[in-house]
């Protein structure tokens, strides 16, 4: 008797995953009844029925960052240096399918034909990203992100080399200064994990108001008060935006507004609150380098619809700072550049290296590190 055949057995009966009730419906069906065979049983139906089914053994690994399923046959995860395949396969689409319908619907969330996709978080603080197989050519596909376990210092990140002495000694100036800046970098660079170990470096006595699209940000502060966005429920109603949350927090008289990601029209109230007295502000955005950033903002800017003359004048008397990560071939994120905000005489800001930190030591870049020494 198959796992599936035992569940369906149950839910007609009405009865609860339970030994009991587990070597009742083995033994109608005239099978063999042992203390492990009804253990085994209990667990996997467990599996199958609670959390991330079959992909909690790959989330309870404490080094796992991320899941992702392509379809039945393929699941690869990441413990820090880079995608793997593990010997690990569904037996159909359908059962893919089944698992994102269960993890949407935990939280409320619908996945059929009609919302083919979803992107939410469970109570567990695991992100899921899930698209139905009519989407894609491999099938249902399941991304799962697991929330970062342990809080990284500033210290740490100095001690595993992803970050140099002298970045550190920067960085550390930067938050004491009160500097606004943004972390860059591509998927999977860290820039979250680096933004909670520097909003630690903040004072104890300064009050953090934290906004993102998908809580990930923990700082190790004591004075942290952290919110979400919210997506319309099933009926289409509730959303609540990324761009009143950024209005809400100025209201709520933070010391540090902070904007855990960067990417939609949120940017301009961020950019008018830090450009009306709220020092210290911070965020992250997606970027393949630090020269690209203001590029970036530019294109987000528009989706607020703020043309570039005006996105750029409020960039420029906004932010200060660029600090850009980068995902090495092996697999390990490291501090890469440090960069400042510049205007040309057009109006428009541009990205000015001052640091740039390789694996032969630290380049001071000329006109941009006198700009960053002025600052701090």
């Amino acid at each position: 008797m198959n796992i599936e055949d035992l569940r369906e057995q149950l839910v007609a009966q009405g009865q609860e995953i339970s030994a009991p009730a587990i070597a009742a419906a083995l033994r109608k069906h005239g099978e063999l009844v042992s203390e492990a065979s009804v253990r085994e049983a209990v667990e996997a139906l467990k599996r199958e029925s609670q959390g991330a089914g079959p992909l909690d053994v790959y989330l309870a690994d404490p080094l796992v960052t991320d899941v992702l399923v392509n379809g039945p046959s393929e699941v690869y995860i990441d413990r820090g240096s880079g995608l793997e395949k593990v010997d690990f396969r569904f037996s159909s689409d359908q059962e893919v399918r089944k698992l994102a319908v269960r993890l949407a619907a935990a939280v409320g969330r619908r996945l059929d034909e009609g919302s083919p996709f979803v992107d939410c978080r469970l109570a567990s603080g695991v992100r899921v990203h899930a698209i139905l197989g009519s989407l894609t050519d491999v099938g249902t596909c399941i991304s799962l992100r697991a929330p970062r376990r342990v809080r990284l210092t500033v210290d740490d990140w100095v001690a595993s080399g992803s970050m140099s002495e002298v970045a550190a000694q920067v960085l550390r100036a930067v938050i004491a200064a009160k500097r606004a800046f943004l972390v860059s970098g591509g998927t999977g660079t860290g820039k979250t994990t680096l933004l909670g170990a520097l909003l630690a470096e903040v004072p104890d006595e300064e009050r953090l108001v934290v906004v993102e699209d998908s809580r990930e940000l923990d700082p190790g502060h004591p004075h942290c008060v952290r919110m979400e966005s919210r997506p319309a429920n099933v009926e289409g109603v509730g959303a609540i935006p990324m761009t009143l949350l950024v209005k809400q927090a100025l209201r709520m008289r933070p010391d540090r507004l902070v904007v855990g990601e960067v990417r939609g029209p949120e940017l301009v109230d961020m950019l008018l609150a830090l450009n009306t007295g709220h020092e210290g502000g911070c965020g992250t955005v997606h970027a393949n380098s630090a020269s690209d950033v203001p590029a970036r903002l530019e294109a987000l800017g528009g989706l607020a619809g703020l043309g570039r003359v005006a996105l750029h004048s409020q960039m420029a008397s906004a932010l200060d700072i660029l600090v850009h990560l980068r995902r090495e071939a092996d697999g390990r994120r490291r501090v890469a550049e440090i960069n400042t905000i510049c205007v040309g005489d057009d109006g428009i800001c541009a990205s000015l290296p001052a640091l740039e930190f390789t694996a032969f030591g630290t380049v001071l870049q000329g006109e941009g590190f006198a700009r960053l020494e002025a600052m701090l």
